[in-house]
């Protein structure tokens, strides 16, 4: 049975946890990265969410992506879900928890191409709700319901997700938020 949605307040070695990865993974796909950024919930200062770090990855294609699969295995990604019904987002990645770092819970590591609109949604969002506290606010308090009116029914916490993200990106192009 697939364990409950667990939502957790700001952990304070989110931020650090994040760089510690991305050196990690650059040491090992570094020439085939175009950009690096740390992203979702545990990317937003103050702002709770599930204790999951989400790195994203820009590549310049499916075949980059491709190549970085077994460097990645390498160093401890061993879920790779491929997404072929997303033409620019090419695997999602996970890593289990890591016994030598008791604090650092799991990593998603999602290989996108770097110009595509799935790459500007996501850092689009993570900005807004930096530089919006009170909507970052409100995305915890609804994350919180949400996972309790779920349970362990993740794919129904995430389409309840999706309505607010969709409502935040749309907001951050009308007032045109740039990279932080």
């Amino acid at each position: 049975m697939p364990q409950a949605v667990r939502i957790v307040d700001h952990g304070p070695g989110w931020v650090k946890d994040f760089e510690d990865e991305k050196q990690r993974i650059l040491s090992v796909i570094g020439q085939r990265v175009v950009a690096l950024e740390h992203i979702g919930s545990t990317s937003v200062p103050g702002l709770g969410g599930k204790p999951i770090v989400d790195v994203l990855v820009g590549v310049n294609n499916a075949a980059e992506a491709e190549k970085c699969l077994q460097p990645l295995k390498k160093i401890g990604y061993v879920d790779v879900t491929p997404e072929p019904q997303e033409s620019d987002w090419h695997y999602c990645l996970g890593t289990s928890p890591v016994q030598s770092r008791p604090s650092f819970r799991y990593v998603h590591l999602h290989l996108v191409n770097v110009q595509s609109p799935h790459w500007e949604k996501h850092v689009l969002f993570r900005d807004y709700l930096r530089m919006h506290p009170a909507a970052a606010q409100e995305y915890f308090d609804l994350k919180k319901r949400w996972s309790i009116q779920y349970g362990s029914d993740r794919e129904g916490y995430t389409e309840a997700k999706t309505v607010f993200i969709e409502q935040i990106v749309t907001q951050a192009r009308r007032l045109n938020v740039s990279h932080v």
